[in-house]
C-alpha cells in the first residue's frame, strides 16, 4: 500500500505539491491523472525516497522508504527519465539492476518473458523500438518482484498495441494482489486501465473517486441557461448536483437529469431559458476540470 500524507514538496519559491493525501490500495489499480507539471513524478519521487518532502509524509506499506529493509522486493518503478546505456543489450542491463539484490539468470529470463522480450533479450537498447524499451523499463521495475509498482508515464508515446500490452499487464499485476500505482497526462489511458482515479492539479488533489462511478457520474450532463444562474446554482447544489459553470453563461449539471433539474426551477420560480442533455466523455470532464481547454 502507498500513503501520501499531507505531502508539501517546495522548490525554492515554487511549490510543486500542496497538501496532498491519497492511499493506492493493494489489489487494483490507482490512476494518477494529472496535466504535465502538475507534481505526479514530484510525488512518485517522494514516495521512492529520491525526494525529500518539504513537509508531510509518504509510505510504503506503513513505512518510509529509507526504512524498508529489503526495499527493491517491496517496491519497484519505472520512472518516465530513465538512464540506460544504449549499448548494453537488455538481459545485460536486468543483470545490472538485479546485481545488488544478487538476482539470480533465471529471473532476468523470466522476466524477459513476462514482457514478451525474450526475442529481443540480446538486442542493445539502441536497437530497440520505443515500445520494447519501454517494456524493458516495466521489467526493471519487476526484477525484484515487488508487491508496490510505481510506473511514472508507461503510455506515452505508445502505439495502440503497446498501449493495449500494458493496461492488460497491470491489471493483471493488481489481479495477484500488488499495488499498482500509474501516472499519465491523459484521461483516456487511465479510464481504461485504472480502477481508481486520483485527478492532481498545480500540485493538489481534485478529485478522487473509482473510475466506473467517475463515467458513470460524467458520461452525460445537462446545459442549463438561466438569468438566475447563481440562485439555480445554489437550488441544484443541494439537490446534489455538480454544477460547473460555462463560457457563455451556461451551468454544466451533472448527478441529476433533466426533469429534475426542471421541477427544481419551478419550485422555486426559477425560469429556464435551455435545457438540453448531452454526452460527454470523461476526457473533456478532465480537460474542463484541470483547465486544459476552455469552458
Amino acid at each position: 500500500m502507498i500513503e501520501v500524507r499531507e505531502l508539501i514538496k517546495d522548490y525554492g519559491d515554487k511549490r510543486a505539491v500542496n497538501q496532498l493525501s491519497f492511499i493506492a490500495r493493494p489489489g487494483m489499480v490507482t490512476g494518477f491523472v494529472g496535466p504535465k507539471g502538475s507534481g505526479k513524478s514530484t510525488t512518485m519521487r517522494i514516495v521512492l525516497g529520491l525526494d525529500t518532502p518539504t513537509s508531510g509524509t509518504a509510505l510504503v506499506n506503513g513505512q518510509h522508504h529509507a526504512a524498508l529493509k529489503r526495499s527493491m522486493r517491496t517496491v519497484g518503478a519505472m520512472l518516465e527519465v530513465q538512464a540506460v546505456p544504449a549499448d548494453c543489450t537488455a538481459a545485460d542491463h536486468l543483470r545490472f539492476l538485479g546485481r545488488e539484490s544478487r538476482i539470480c539468470p533465471h529471473r532476468v529470463t523470466e522476466v524477459l518473458r513476462q514482457v514478451e522480450l525474450s526475442a529481443m533479450a540480446d538486442k542493445r537498447v539502441s536497437e530497440l523500438p520505443h515500445g520494447m524499451r519501454q517494456r524493458l523499463g516495466v521489467a526493471g521495475a519487476l526484477l525484484n518482484d515487488p508487491g508496490v509498482l510505481l510506473f511514472d508515464e508507461p503510455m506515452r508515446g505508445l502505439d495502440a498495441e503497446n498501449i493495449e500490452w500494458s493496461r492488460d499487464l497491470m491489471q493483471s499485476l493488481a489481479d495477484e494482489g500488488r499495488t499498482v500505482l500509474v501516472s499519465s497526462s491523459q484521461m483516456q489511458d487511465m479510464a481504461l486501465t485504472a480502477d481508481h482515479l486520483l485527478i492532481i492539479n498545480h500540485g493538489e488533489l481534485i478529485m478522487e473517486a473509482a473510475t466506473a462511478e467517475l463515467i458513470d457520474r460524467f458520461h452525460r450532463d445537462v446545459l442549463v441557461r438561466s438569468p438566475r444562474r447563481s440562485g439555480l446554482t445554489r437550488v441544484l447544489t443541494d439537490l446534489g448536483a455538480t454544477v460547473r459553470a460555462e463560457s457563455g453563461g451556461g451551468l454544466s449539471v451533472t448527478g441529476i437529469d433533466s426533469w429534475r433539474i426542471a421541477s427544481a426551477a419551478a419550485e422555486h420560480h426559477i425560469p429556464l431559458q435551455e435545457l438540453t442533455p448531452r454526452n460527454r466523455s470523461l476526457e473533456d470532464f478532465y480537460q474542463e476540470l484541470t483547465g486544459m481547454k476552455p469552458r
